[in-house]
């Protein structure tokens, strides 16, 4: 089927608004140790991993079209090898992080998710790998930041007791299929959608359960593109942001 490239505009506007949720988000972090949906991570370790992986997309955008993640795609290895392959990765890249607080993840990982906003309209259309004989370029690639990004803000949200919910949902279903080529996306309400093809429980945990309960023991719902003071390796080679 004829797949629409997204849009650039508001692939650009998303970006900068995961960028912005997330730090507004691990601004409101009372507790660093508390779980997150990625049952084997605890905020703290959420952080590291952005800070990880906006690191690797800098260094993926950087060294296109003969970065690493291009090597690996080339090879047009299975799904579940990609999988098992990032999952290594996240792995080892977490081990051997410094034991830095939260808020200094959070700040590393907007220096490098910063610096990659500011690279990829210059480069937009070069090419950053080919899979299975299929050129994605740079833009193409910027959709699976967006996806990461939104993905984690929800992760983090969660964590804290709040919803989340990207305020272009739909864009992240176009940005999924052209940034995350080699994974199905299922069907229905556009962000749904990707939180379960991420292998996320839209309605788990309940987000009351969290710290971030109000007053009134009612769970705050946070939004993206709320201006507030700001407080996978990329996840395209295996399942998205995980």
């Amino acid at each position: 089927m004829e797949r629409t490239p997204p849009d650039r505009r508001r692939v650009l506007e998303s970006y900068h608004d995961g960028m912005l949720a997330i730090r507004t988000l691990a601004g409101e972090v009372r507790d660093w140790d508390a779980p997150t949906p990625c049952t084997e991570w605890r905020l703290i370790d959420l952080a590291g991993h952005l800070r990880c992986v906006a690191e690797n997309f800098l260094e993926y955008l950087q060294d296109a079209p003969d970065s690493r993640l291009a090597k690996l795609f080339a090879r047009d290895a299975a799904t579940a090898v990609l999988i098992r392959q990032q999952a290594r990765q996240n792995a080892a890249e977490l081990a051997v992080l410094p034991p830095e607080p939260g808020p200094d993840r959070i700040m590393s990982f907007g220096v490098s998710a910063g610096a990659y906003a500011d690279l990829m309209p210059d480069m937009w259309d070069r090419t950053h790998l080919v899979y299975r004989g299929t050129k994605y370029t740079v833009g193409d690639h910027a959709g699976a930041a967006c996806v990461e990004w939104h993905l984690h803000a929800w992760d983090m949200a969660r964590a804290m007791g709040s919803d989340y919910r990207p305020k272009d949902p739909d864009l992240l279903v176009s940005a999924w299929h052209w940034g995350v080529p080699h994974l199905p996306l299922g069907s229905g309400d556009a962000w749904e959608a990707v939180l379960r093809s991420s292998g996320r429980s839209p309605g788990r945990p309940d987000p009351g359960e969290g710290s971030g309960r109000r007053r009134d023991g009612r769970p705050r719902t946070v939004r993206a593109g709320v201006r507030r003071p700001p407080a996978s390796s990329g996840g395209s080679a295996g399942r998205p942001a995980r």
